[in-house]
């Protein structure tokens, strides 16, 4: 039977996504942008949906990687990869090798 990879005792997910927020959070600092103003800049309706995610709760969906990456102020694809690390760890280990993923 399939189980998402994170959901094995292998990783802890909370924890992943608590510094998946955290980096964020450092990224939207970095550029002086308010959650209010990123919420704006990448669709979100809410601001409070980017506040969710700074504190470790919910992703980022995959459609919208661009967007942020954009009004982060990155390349996309380094964006994803770096993402990769805290939402996919199984995938980024195969990818790119153990480096600093979490696990």
């Amino acid at each position: 039977m399939y189980s998402h990879p994170q959901q094995a005792g292998r990783h802890d997910v909370q924890k992943l996504r608590r510094e998946a927020g955290k980096w964020l959070k450092d990224l939207r600092i970095n550029r002086n942008l308010t959650q209010r103003v990123l919420a704006e800049m990448v669709g979100v309706e809410y601001y409070t949906f980017v506040s969710q995610l700074e504190v470790g709760r919910g992703r980022i969906p995959p459609d919208r990687y661009e967007a942020w990456a954009h009004a982060l102020g990155l390349d996309p694809a380094e964006f994803v990869r770096h993402l990769m690390r805290y939402y996919d760890p199984e995938t980024y280990r195969i990818l790119f090798g153990p480096g600093d993923a979490q696990g």
